[in-house]
């Protein structure tokens, strides 16, 4: 029997549900899911931005109750350091909470006018300003990250804490057909490839649970 319980909501609306479940099969803690029904007023609030705090992702393990995404990587990365979800390397290591830090606390213009979809796609998608600048300062992590450690993860060879934080982002990209250039286009595939991506992806189309306000024709 599974030791710890990951409580979320929709696959296919949650980014930060996909995060921390990315994040426990990356450090291959041992979970089952818990799912808070869409009816719940206060899930609803926080798939729409409606809500100052997110309580859902929420991991229950061995006496302890992380209900933050980022402390949800910490956490983990802590219990599970064979799991290398940190980068070995002191500098990278840092870079590598600098830049997932970065993704928890910002790009609140590219959350608002792209919401994440995996059901949806949008060709030809037009990204008003505010969301360029966030997709724009998206691209120089990456870039810088791919010129620093070659790839094709944002930190060389392996998947870490910070591709788990950002995957969420290229399933948006994705939706909303936002062009790229060839390095971070190379990089969204191989996400997408990630085994415990396709198969979150997979789930999240087959919900059969829709919100009508996530679900506008643009």
């Amino acid at each position: 029997m599974p030791k710890a319980t990951l409580t979320i909501s929709s696959k296919n609306y949650s980014s930060w549900c996909l995060r921390g479940w990315l994040i426990c099969k990356l450090g291959g803690l041992d979970f089952e899911e818990a799912v808070v029904s869409l009816d719940d007023a206060n899930a609803r609030a926080e798939l729409l931005l409606l809500s100052p705090s997110f309580l859902v992702p929420c991991l229950t393990h061995d006496g302890a109750k992380v209900w933050d995404t980022l402390a949800i990587g910490e956490y983990v990365a802590e219990e599970k350091p064979e799991a290398c979800l940190l980068p070995a390397d002191r500098a990278a290591r840092a870079h590598c909470r600098a830049i997932c830090g970065e993704m928890h606390s910002g790009f609140a213009n590219l959350r608002s006018a792209l919401p994440m979809n995996l059901k949806a796609h949008h060709p030809g998608f037009r990204v008003w300003a505010g969301a360029q600048a966030d997709i724009d300062r998206i691209v120089a992590i990456w870039s810088q990250c791919f010129a620093t450690y070659g790839g094709p993860y944002l930190f060389g060879k392996a998947l870490t804490l910070a591709d788990a934080m950002y995957a969420p982002v290229v399933a948006r990209l994705l939706t909303y057909d936002v062009p790229l250039n060839r390095e971070c286009a190379a990089y969204c595939r191989a996400i997408m490839k990630w085994p415990a991506m396709a198969e979150w992806v997979m789930d999240a189309k087959a919900e059969p649970a829709d919100i009508e306000e996530l679900d506008m024709e643009f």
